[in-house]
Order: C-alpha cells, then structure tokens, then sequence
C-alpha cells in the first residue's frame, strides 16, 4: 500500500512537493484552503494528483502518514494541533525534499539579509564555475527542483524560521546566521526567545565537519550560541572585533582567514552599500573562501554582484527626487538598514500588517534623516502615533498610486523617496513583490 502524502498549500512549494511525492511512490492529496492558481491547478490535473481549494476535509487529511504543510499556515491552527495530537509529522517542503536531495547545502537564515546574501554566494559560485543551485525562498521551489532531476554539487538555500520550525533531520553542510533581531513575533506568541530557537534549527544535525558561520556583534546571537550545543566549525564575522579566523573590518579593509590562509578586499569596492551589506559580503566571502574559491573571484564577484529586486532598488529620478524600492524590508530592522544608507532628505512610505513592532528603534535615526512620513496601509493608527512627534509632516495614504503621488509632491530636487515599509505587505498587496512592483509603475507614471 501506498504512504500517503497529505500537502497543505497548493503555491510554489506544494505544488513542487505533490510533484516529488507522486515521483516517490507516495499517495499525494493536496488541500489548500483559497483557490489554487490555475498553473499549480493545471500541473496537480496533468499529473493526476488529487486535489481541493476552499477547504481542509479533515475525513481526507487525518489519515495522512506525512503532512507537507506551507510556511504559510502558523504551527497553532486547529488542523496542525490535530495533526500533532494524532502524532503525524508535520514537516516543512524543504525537509521532505532534503530526503531526495543529492547535493551539498549552503544554508542562510536572518532576520535581514536573507535573499541578498543567498543569491551573492550563488553569484560568487556560478562566476568561480562551481556547479551551484538556488533554492528556498528565493525562485523556484526546492521540492520542484529535486523532482526535475536537478543535482547540482550545491544548493545554496535561503530559509525563513517558518521553514526551519518544520525541520528535523535535514542538515546544512554550511550555516549562516547573519542576525536575529525582533520579527514575526505574532507567529512565536509575542516570545523573543521562541523566534531566537527557531533561527537556531539551521545548526542541527551539523557535525565537526561542518561550518557554521555567525555575526558576533549580534547579541541575540552571542548570548544564545552556547545554548544550542553546535558542533559544527564555528566561523564568526564582525564589524567590531578582529577575530582569528572568519571576517572582520579593520578601517576599510575587510579581512578573511581561513585556515592560515588570509585574503582580504576593500569595503569600498563593493557593489552592495551600506554596514547590512558588509555583513552579507562577508558571510558570502567566508563561504567562497572555504570553499577554495580563487581570491581574484571572490574580489571581483564582490564588487560585479548587482543586488535584489525590492531590497534598495533604485526605481528612477524625477525631476531630481530619487526613488528607491526597499519593499522587502518587511521589519523594523530592515528599514533601519534602509534609513541608515540614506544620504538626502527622505521622504519614507511604510506601513502595512503589524507583526507586533517596536518603533522604538527606528526613532533616532528617523529624527535625523525624514522630513515626511507617508503611512500606507488600511490601518495607520499605530505609525502615525508614534511618528507624529517626531517627523515633520505625516501623511496616511490608503493606496500605493496615493502614496508615490503625495511622495512626489512633497518632495524637492536631492529628496529621496523611499518605499521601506517596516511591516509586511497583507493587507493592501498580495505580497511584497506585489507591493514593489505597483511603488516602480506609479513611479514610472510620474
């Protein structure tokens, strides 16, 4: 008899996770509780995978041997509890497609910094000729990916903490950390130390032989890192103190060393801006150093690497006021990354979904850098409390052609305007893509 494989979600990662089981023998129901897209809904019909939208039938999905759930639903919806209490496992697509994958893997987790410094190793590995795959959150679904036959020599994955909470004997032979600070805490019950673990999953199941490369001036990471028993090769990276082995920035040199063998490049010549972007070419510089990389293509990867959409994306000038997409920082911490790259008067569009911000640390620098705060969002009570004092004019916007429009008027010549939201995108956006798209064609109808 079959093992039945019960899929909750039917987006990229369901989809590519049906298509993987039907590949393995197993018995693949799929339920997702919207509608499914019409593509996803096109390739479960061709491959004869059963399906439903608008509904979880408990009858169809208690009965599951393994349940892939989305990243989507939170771990304390009745359905998952049920699950749980039935005791059937409850994992995450990139476990269940980790049992199939051949491969090494290069893992990155963060609060910030994820997608960046996941597609600069990705960068540095296809320039050195290294046989290299993206995978996670970024592009194409890893399940999908192992399904087609894809076998590279590594997998570079980015993870979010949702999928790391649905991981268990999958194993990163290289671990990044870059940070951990305050974000999704409506997930984890408004409890620091709950999203502080979940970060830390990425180093389970390492071993000696493994690295697991860390930023040493984050102290929920340097306070929790002894917690968590690592027995990989610990790599750390850091602005403030020279360490022995691993990166550090002295001036504005930034040094590597590895195993008595030191490389270093200035922080000047690289693409990226910004003391976040310095962290991220670090971490990917240790990674492409171990990896016995030729230091020239690191250097030269390091300074050719031309960013992420959404995240510091220059939009266009008009009439002299810059416009930048920074639609990925869906947290306070990001948008301070944001704020503190900023060199002109900004102009800042935030808002959207609360995850439970503390304003707190932005006020500092939103003091000296905004002299207008654009709220978008259906609800604006929050931000424009808190900011009201503090920012010389406040403006609620319900609408991104609302908000880019009030920017532009508001603005004059050597103004920037920044779409930084702080907040992710649910609330009038599909998601954030969705919401940095509709900030450049408003942009561009100037």
């Amino acid at each position: 008899m079959k093992k039945r494989l019960v899929i909750l979600g039917a987006g990229e990662s369901g989809t590519g996770s049906a298509l993987l089981g039907i590949m393995h023998g197993w018995d693949v129901f799929v339920s997702d509780m919207g509608s499914i897209k019409e593509n996803f809904k096109k390739e479960l019909t061709d491959n004869n995978i059963s399906f439903e939208e608008g509904k979880h039938s408990e009858e169809l999905i208690l009965n599951a041997g393994t349940v892939v759930k989305s990243p989507g639903i939170p771990d304390n919806a009745p359905l998952i509890k049920k699950l749980k209490e039935k005791g059937i496992p409850v994992i995450s697509e990139i476990e269940f497609a980790g049992k199939y994958a051949e491969g090494k893997k290069i893992c990155v987790t963060g609060s910030n910094g994820k997608t960046t410094t996941t597609m600069l190793i990705h960068h540095i590995l296809k320039e050195a000729g290294t046989d290299a795959a993206l995978a996670g959150n970024v592009g194409i679904s890893f399940a999908r990916q192992v399904a087609s036959g894809l076998s590279p020599e590594w997998w570079v994955i980015e993870l979010s903490s949702f999928q790391l909470d649905g991981m268990y004997d999958f194993k990163a032979d290289i671990a990044i950390l870059l940070n951990i600070t305050p974000d999704h805490l409506d997930r984890y019950d408004h409890d620091m130390q709950k999203y502080i673990d979940s970060k830390f999953r990425i180093a389970q199941n390492m071993t000696p032989e493994d690295k697991f490369i860390y930023c040493m001036d984050n102290e929920n990471i340097t306070e929790n890192i002894d917690k968590h028993s690592i027995t990989a090769y610990k790599l750390p990276f850091s602005l403030n103190t020279v360490v022995k082995e691993g990166a550090y920035l002295k001036n504005d040199e930034i040094v590597i060393n590895y195993k008595n063998d030191p490389m270093s490049f200035f922080a000047h010549e690289l693409s990226l801006t910004g003391r976040h972007n310095i962290y991220n070419s670090m971490a990917a510089g240790i990674v492409s150093h171990v990896l016995k990389i030729r230091k020239k293509i690191i250097r030269d990867s390091l300074a050719s690497f031309k960013g992420v959409e959404h995240r510091l994306e220059r939009v266009a000038s008009v009439r002299g006021i810059k416009f930048i997409n920074d639609s990925k920082a869906t947290n306070v911490n990001s948008a301070w990354y944001a704020l503190e790259c900023m060199d002109s008067p900004v102009i800042w569009i935030a808002g959207g979904t609360d995850k439970g911000n503390d304003y707190s640390e932005l006020e500092d620098i939103v003091r000296e850098k905004v002299k207008v705060l654009i709220c978008l969002g259906k609800d604006n009570s929050k931000l424009v409390d808190y900011f009201k004092d503090i920012v010389p004019q406040v403006i609620e916007a319900h609408s991104m052609k609302e908000a880019v429009r009030s920017a532009y008027k508001a603005g004059t010549k050597g103004d920037v305007v920044l779409l930084s939201p702080a907040c992710a995108s649910f609330d009038l956006f599909n998601n954030y893509e969705h919401r940095g798209h509709m900030f450049k064609e408003f942009v561009r109808r100037l």
